[in-house]
């Protein structure tokens, strides 16, 4: 659905996105994460041909994005800064939208009135900011668009109201197979709704992989030792990070858990607990693998 291949995007001497590859499957959910000032936002507005590529190739169903708006009508953007024409009410924006995409519902939008419940008459500029981020999906999902391309899209949203669009979004996804790129900071509701994840990290992506396969790749151990701790176990190469608390050593090692628990019982440990970690919590290791301070993540 969305292969990215090789790209690079310089803003004058700064090299932002260096070589960059990424692919997101038809029908699923993809969650990028990164550091501030990764270049996530850059990268999300080059997949939805904002931006022109220094290099590589950018390519959605087969074909090129950028200044090809046969593609670009297929595709959805929301920000994480909205934007909307000033005099706008939500019935005047929802008209531009037909206007703009064939693919415009107008069942659809009529339906997720009720979803949402708020006038269409009213100016979108003066409502509050998470009632800008309801209308900007009323809107994108009333287009059934088969990328829909997101950035802190649920940020200002209250609870229900996230539940809400969280619920639309898998359903979307479910029955029209439309395929969603998301970025965020808030990586456990990530963990709730995305099959995919891509770690980006100096302007590359280091880690991509579907989340339960991630999940399994990593484990948080516990150990001890009736006598000292051997340090050929320590000094492994699958170890990401160490800490001891008391006589219990923490290990967050990588490797499936039937791999790991052979690898530590052959130093016969006292104790020896092989616990699943977050995605959070295996972000913030990866991250700390390759040399990030972990202070600065989240």
């Amino acid at each position: 659905m969305i292969e990215v291949r090789q790209l690079v995007k310089k803003f004058g001497k700064l090299e932002v996105l260096k070589g960059l590859d990424l692919n997101v499957h038809k029908g699923s959910i993809y969650g990028l994460v990164g550091a501030n000032g990764a270049g996530k936002t850059t990268l999300l507005k080059l997949i939805a041909g904002i931006y022109r590529p220094d290099q590589g190739s950018i390519l959605v169903e087969g074909q090129q994005v950028f200044e090809n708006y046969r593609v670009k009508e297929n595709i959805i953007f929301i920000p994480d800064d909205l934007f909307y024409f000033s005099q706008y009410s939500i019935r005047e924006t929802a008209d531009f939208f037909r206007q703009v995409y064939p693919t415009w519902d107008e069942d659809r939008f009529t339906e997720l009135t009720e979803v949402f419940g708020i006038d269409v008459k009213r100016r979108v500029t003066r409502l509050s900011k998470g009632m800008k981020r309801q209308v900007a999906f009323w809107l994108a999902l009333s287009v059934k668009p088969r990328v829909l391309i997101l950035d802190e899209p649920l940020d200002g949203l209250d609870p229900m109201i996230r539940s809400r669009v969280k619920k639309l979004l898998l359903a979307d996804v479910a029955e029209r197979e439309m395929s969603i790129l998301i970025s965020s900071h808030n990586l456990r509701e990530l963990e709730d709704i995305c099959d995919y994840m891509g770690i980006l990290h100096d302007g590359r992506i280091i880690i991509e992989s579907e989340l339960d396969t991630l999940k399994r790749g990593i484990s948080k151990v516990q150990i001890a030792f009736s006598e000292g701790t051997p340090e050929e176990l320590l000094k492994a190469e699958n170890i990401l990070y160490h800490e001891k608390r008391g006589s219990v050593h923490l290990l967050i090692m990588r490797g499936d858990e039937q791999a790991i628990k052979t690898q530590v019982q052959a130093f016969n440990p006292l104790l020896l607990d092989v616990l699943p970690l977050t995605f959070e919590e295996i972000f913030v290791y990866e991250m700390g693998g390759v040399g990030y301070d972990i202070r600065n993540i989240l």
